[in-house]
């Protein structure tokens, strides 16, 4: 099992920007590359060893191992070649989903700041 982990790894530091930008593709008799937001991560696991003797948990033997992981992309646009040379065209929904969390966030601190700005000014 370590040795799978070390395996992906090694492996992750080589994807880089393939990850994230797809192959060119023309379109429409346009050239784009499209890019996307992409997280992913990996975990293993291994144990073993006795149980005590005299416990009140009965006695036995234990070995176990696992692993995981999971991933995912947010299509975010495309790079778009055209007389004007090349643009981002983003993708309007997906940067939505992707910036909602983060100004919503962004709301709360605000408020947060605030109240203890109004808080310290009474006392």
């Amino acid at each position: 099992m370590t040795n799978l982990v070390e395996k992906l790894a090694g492996s992750v530091s080589s994807w880089g920007t393939k990850v994230a930008y797809g192959e060119k593709v023309t379109l429409g008799g346009q050239e784009l590359v499209p890019v996307a937001l992409v997280g992913f991560g990996f975990g293993a696991g291994e144990g073993s060893g006795e149980m005590p003797d005299g416990g009140t948990v009965p006695a036995g033997r234990g070995e176990g191992n696992g692993g995981g992981g999971g991933g995912y992309a947010v299509p975010i646009g495309a790079y778009v070649g055209g007389p004007d040379g090349l643009r981002f065209r983003p993708n309007v929904i997906a940067v939505i989903v992707v910036a909602a969390p983060l100004v919503s966030a962004s709301g709360m601190a605000l408020a947060q700041i605030i109240r203890a700005l109004r808080g310290r000014g009474t006392s």
